[in-house]
């Protein structure tokens, strides 16, 4: 509900803010490169496996939305521009983003470089609107960073982000309808929306889920309050079956977490053409291990946890983990543990995917202690060498790691490369991709 900021609630009546940029990846494309407005631009994979992450809403009038295959957009849309994506471009205004936000309240929760949610109850003393507070915050993010957004006022997470989904702009008959930009659930829409919406609208229900609940005869919200939470708990799991039995009554007790602390950074491909045998995914891990160490060292950690994922043709997966008594962030040292990782996979089909990811953290100055330790025993002599190598890598080429930083930091990423980074096009830095893996970059 859109309504003048003296009408609006007060803050206990609208606690919780959610902000969802709109197309974000896609708007970033097109604002550093205006030709492409008012044409329909997608970010994702543009091979036969590629999977579309981002769509302008241009493109969406076709029927073309995030998650779809490429190959179907394209279908959809036969004019439509596929770009691979620009993760170290959307984090700098991702990090412009939180900056606006951090200037109403420093009390919010990221969820990604596009979305957040902030809790307004530490603003009562200065006597902000929420309506007002929401608007005002819109207005900046458009003016100085050139992105639209929606914004949703509820009393708890569920309602908040229901209502910014409904403040944005919808697609109609392939006729794009402008959204109102902000609403606030008031009470009687609260217990409208309980009673009118899908349960693939909730929270957390994805396509499988919403496939099962509709097999139980469950296509609305207000059919969950008719289900046992035990007979839920029978399809869905114990967890999905208590958030759904809350979500039924309008209930939502998670709070807004600030600061929330990294728990991983990684990276995955898709590729084109799988690859087979271990010589051929040692050789790619070397380039994922490269990124994931870049990524450690901006943030200024190493990681005693490494994995890797390989999923296979098939669509089976498999992980592997090994956890040292040290910090990495050297790359040569994250590609040897995860090269000794690969040789414990059984290969027996192509692989379609694959993933390195480093988590248990330290921080960087406290790492030189933990290196001085001696490693911890393996029965797995290939991983116990490899994490002999790591550690000397580590600590022999910290000084270098350094400079090479130093000299991207201030003149540029392609300002300095590896031999393995060099190309007959020059120097080729991979960008991190971690969970936004929605395919190869091209066709092969």
């Amino acid at each position: 509900m859109l309504i003048s900021p003296s009408e609006g609630p007060s803050v206990d009546e609208a606690p919780l803010l959610h902000i969802d940029l709109d197309a974000f990846f896609a708007s970033v494309e097109i604002l550093d490169d205006p030709s492409l407005k008012g044409k329909p631009v997608c970010v994702g994979g543009v091979g036969e496996r590629g999977v579309i992450a981002s769509a302008s809403y241009e493109a969406r009038r076709f029927g073309v939305r995030s998650a779809m295959a490429s190959v179907v957009a394209r279908r959809l849309c036969p004019d439509l521009i596929v770009l691979p994506g620009r993760f170290d471009r959307y984090e700098v205004y991702s990090r412009q983003f939180h900056d606006v936000v951090r200037d109403l309240t420093p009390d919010f929760e990221s969820l990604g470089l596009d979305e957040v949610f902030c809790d307004l109850r530490s603003l009562r003393r200065l006597n902000v609107r929420p309506i007002e507070a929401a608007a005002g915050l819109r207005s900046r993010i458009a003016d100085e960073l050139g992105l639209l957004c929606g914004v949703g006022l509820g009393r708890n997470k569920l309602f908040a982000k229901l209502a910014s989904k409904k403040s944005k702009p919808h697609v109609v008959d392939g006729r794009l309808v402008e959204g109102p930009g902000v609403v606030w659930v008031s009470p009687d829409i609260e217990q409208e929306w309980l009673r009118e919406l899908p349960v693939s609208a909730l929270w957390g229900v994805g396509p499988a889920t919403a496939a099962k609940l509709e097999k139980l005869g469950l296509h609305w919200v207000r059919d969950l309050a008719r289900v046992d939470e035990l007979t839920l708990a029978a399809h869905v799991g114990a967890s999905m079956a208590a958030s759904l039995a809350a979500y039924a009554v309008g209930e939502d007790r998670r709070e807004v977490i600030v600061d929330r602390e990294m728990k991983s950074v990684g990276h995955d491909q898709t590729f084109a053409r799988s690859l087979e045998g271990i010589d051929q995914l040692t050789q790619t891990a070397k380039g994922h291990a490269a990124v994931v160490a870049r990524a450690l060292r901006s943030q200024g950690r190493v990681a005693r946890t490494i994995t890797v994922v390989v999923r296979f043709d098939d669509l089976t997966s498999v992980s592997r983990s090994q956890t040292l008594s040290f910090g990495v962030d050297d790359e040569v040292a994250i590609a040897a543990i995860a090269e000794a990782l690969l040789q414990s996979v059984d290969l027996h089909h192509a692989v379609r995917l694959l993933g390195i990811h480093a988590s248990s953290f330290l921080e960087r100055e406290n790492n030189q202690m933990q290196l001085t330790f001696a490693i911890e025993a393996s029965s797995d002599n290939a991983r116990e060498r490899a994490a002999i190598v790591s550690r000397e890598r580590q600590i022999s080429h910290e000084a270098l790691r350094d400079a090479v930083d130093e000299v991207r930091q201030r003149f540029g990423r392609a300002a300095l490369g590896t031999a393995s980074e060099l190309s007959e096009h020059g120097v080729e830095i991979a960008t991190q991709r971690g969970r936004h893996a929605f395919g190869p970059e091209a066709r092969d």
